[in-house]
């Protein structure tokens, strides 16, 4: 089976205004959306999401760069799937694309869902974590959040995944008051959802050792990037200071690039994402991760084609913990597929289909037509 035609889907869809979402200094206006196709001479066509954050045009451009050297190659060509630098966003995640749309068509051909192509067990129902507190303005409505949780309480999910809201200067928001905020909502809660927080690299050691300390005494799940990834000897510190796991990784996309968080052990857990560099080169950074004792939590945002790629790779894991699902995409995320795939209380059933499990809708470029520019403007206050 030959390669005969390779495509990319540049989309996207405005936000109405209850739609947009703030964290930091950014509100975000849009939703992108990328999507890979390749063709083959039999018929067949494997689908995959980039993710949008390496710029749906210019993934477009380095998906037909790499396109040159696919097309005209067979399917089973060892060679035909390229590989993820760490060098430039829109490289990997056009890598990430095509290799999700290449495991799409070998299941297709062995008429298996790609998880029993990764593994012989797979997982075939996977907890969802919601992901999400965007929404809360430390100066209009921080107790959105508490809101927030009770919403997501009511539709099943069991995990959830908040930041840290609006800049903290604008407001005076201090970490005292921002652990008061934890402690009210980790009452709310009660033992009904896991949490966990980001930290978006936005923090301080000091800062975030502090945090760290009350988050464990508080049972959180995990505490994500507290601080600039490249600050590993806080990692460690951090790390070390208590039970509670500390996570991080989403925007590394090569093995290479995790070996000394790994040999430092400055994360209990890794978040690579398929999305960004692929679902082959995520069960390398697994299995690179399992020698450490560290398991794979992946990063997953935007739309529901990488939200499928990743729960086949969840599915394949060693140790299946969960799946980030972004809660604040608004309609592009499933309605770029032809039917959305079965989610209830909280949990994700994988189709059993051959392949990634799901089709494209149709006429998706003149129903979401591509918008250049940021998907989020600044706010100054």
């Amino acid at each position: 089976m030959k390669i005969t035609k390779v495509k990319t889907y540049c989309l996207t869809r405005l936000h109405e205004p209850e739609r947009q979402w703030i964290t930091a200094s950014y509100r975000t206006i849009k939703a992108d959306c990328a999507l890979v196709a390749i063709e083959t001479d039999e018929g067949l066509t494997g689908i995959g999401e980039p993710c949008a954050y390496g710029v749906p045009f210019l993934i477009r451009e380095k998906v037909e760069w790499l396109s040159h050297e696919m097309v005209g190659r067979e399917l089973d060509d060892p060679m035909l799937t390229p590989h993820p630098n760490g060098s430039s966003r829109a490289w990997d995640t056009a890598v990430a694309g095509i290799d999700a749309a290449l495991w799409d068509l070998r299941g297709k051909v062995a008429g298996k869902p790609v998880c029993e192509l990764l593994t012989q067990n797979p997982q075939k129902r996977i907890r969802l974590y919601a992901s999400s507190g965007c929404r809360y303005d430390w100066r209009h409505s921080p107790d959105q959040l508490m809101d927030e949780a009770l919403e997501y309480m009511d539709a099943g999910y069991t995990a959830w995944k908040i930041r840290l809201g609006t800049t903290w200067a604008w407001d005076g928001v201090t970490v005292s008051r921002f652990l008061d905020h934890m402690r009210k909502l980790r009452e709310i809660v009660g033992g009904r959802m896991d949490l966990m927080l980001d930290g978006n690299q936005r923090l301080s050691e000091p800062e975030a050792a502090e945090i760290t300390l009350e988050l464990d005494r508080l049972g959180f799940a995990w505490f994500e990037e507290p601080i600039p990834r490249t600050e590993i000897d806080g990692y460690c510190r951090l790390n070390n200071s208590v039970a509670m796991p500390i996570s991080g990784g989403e925007g590394m996309t090569a093995e290479e690039l995790f070996e000394p968080y790994l040999e430092r052990r400055a994360y209990d857990i890794v978040q690579p994402d398929a999305g960004l560099c692929g679902i082959s080169e995520c069960l390398r950074i697994g299995r690179a991760a399992r020698r450490f004792g560290v398991d794979l939590v992946p990063h997953n945002w935007h739309n529901g084609l990488m939200t499928m790629a990743n729960a086949h790779l969840v599915a394949a894991l060693s140790n299946p913990i969960m799946l980030e699902l972004c809660m604040i995409q608004g309609p592009l995320q499933w309605d770029i597929l032809r039917e959305k795939p079965e989610i209830q209380d909280g949990y994700l059933e994988i189709p059993d289909r051959p392949g990634i499990g799901v089709d494209l809708a149709e006429d998706l470029e003149e129903r979401f037509p591509y918008i250049e520019g940021h998907y989020a403007i600044t706010i100054q206050r």
